[in-house]
C-alpha cells in the first residue's frame, strides 16, 4: 500500500518527512522519495527501504516538503516510477506532487497532455495530475484553485498532496476515495494517509471527507469540501 505524508513548518520538515515514511513502512512498499522547496524543487527518491532514501536525503533543508512510499501499481519498480512526481520537467519543476489511488482515465489525460507539449518521464498515472495541475496553474497562478480544475478531470481514487515553487509556505490536499487527513499543529500542520505518520508531532487530527479540497500553511488550514462550502 502506498502512504503519504507532508509538512508545512516554521522548522526543518526534512527529518519530520523521514520519520513519517519510516512509520508508514508496515503498510507494505517497494520505493520511497521526498520534495521539499528551496530555491528549487529538491527531490530524493531511492528504490528499497526508506533507510535508502535517508541517505539520499542527508543535508537537505526545508521548511514545506511532501513524502511517499510506493507500491508499484502503474509502470515498475524504479527510481523514475518513485514519488513525488514534479511538472512541467526535471530540471525545471514548478509543481510536485505525491498520490495514492488509481486515475481511470490517465491514457487519455496523458494523450491530451502530450499534445499541449509536455514530455514523460515515467510509467505513471501520477505524472499525469503534476501536469494537470500545472497546466492549470499557468493560467491562475493560484494553486489551490490549478488543483480543483485539475481533479476536476480526473476519473477515479485519489488522496494527493501539492506543493509549487512559487509558494514556499503553502500546500495543497483532496481527497476521493481514498483515506487522507490533516494534522494540526504549533507554527506547523501536517497531511497524511495514515494517522501513524504523525502521531510524534501531533495528537490533533481531521480525518478529510471526500471531495475535500484543503490549503495547508504553517499558521492556518482552510478546508473546502465538495459544495464549495
Amino acid at each position: 500500500m502506498c502512504g503519504i505524508v507532508g509538512a508545512v513548518s516554521n522548522r526543518n520538515i526534512v527529518p519530520l518527512l523521514i520519520e513519517g515514511l519510516s512509520r508508514l513502512e508496515y503498510r507494505g512498499y517497494d520505493s520511497a522519495g521526498i520534495a521539499v522547496l528551496n530555491q528549487t524543487i529538491e527531490r530524493a527518491r531511492a528504490v528499497g527501504r526508506v533507510a535508502e532514501l535517508q541517505l539520499k536525503a542527508q543535508g537537505m533543508h526545508s521548511h514545506v516538503g511532501i513524502g511517499h512510499t510506493r507500491w508499484a501499481t502503474h509502470g515498475g519498480v524504479t527510481e523514475q516510477n518513485a514519488h513525488p512526481h514534479v511538472s512541467p520537467g526535471q530540471d525545471q519543476a514548478q509543481i510536485a506532487v505525491v498520490h495514492n489511488g488509481i486515475i481511470e482515465n490517465h491514457d487519455e489525460q496523458r494523450d491530451r497532455l502530450k499534445g499541449l507539449g509536455y514530455q514523460f518521464y515515467s510509467q505513471t498515472d501520477t505524472e499525469v495530475i503534476a501536469h494537470l495541475v500545472h497546466y492549470y496553474y499557468q493560467q491562475s497562478h493560484d494553486l489551490f484553485t490549478a488543483v480543483k480544475q485539475a481533479i476536476a478531470e480526473l476519473t477515479g481514487a485519489y488522496a494527493i498532496s501539492v506543493i509549487a515553487l512559487e509558494h514556499p509556505q503553502q500546500m495543497v490536499v483532496a481527497r476521493l476515495g481514498c483515506p487522507l487527513l490533516i494534522g494540526l499543529g504549533d507554527g506547523e500542520n501536517f497531511v497524511a494517509s495514515d494517522v501513524s505518520a504523525v502521531l510524534s508531532a501531533t495528537r490533533k487530527v481531521i480525518y478529510l471527507e471526500d471531495g475535500d479540497v484543503a490549503t495547508l500553511q504553517t499558521d492556518a488550514v482552510v478546508i473546502v469540501d465538495k459544495r464549495g462550502e
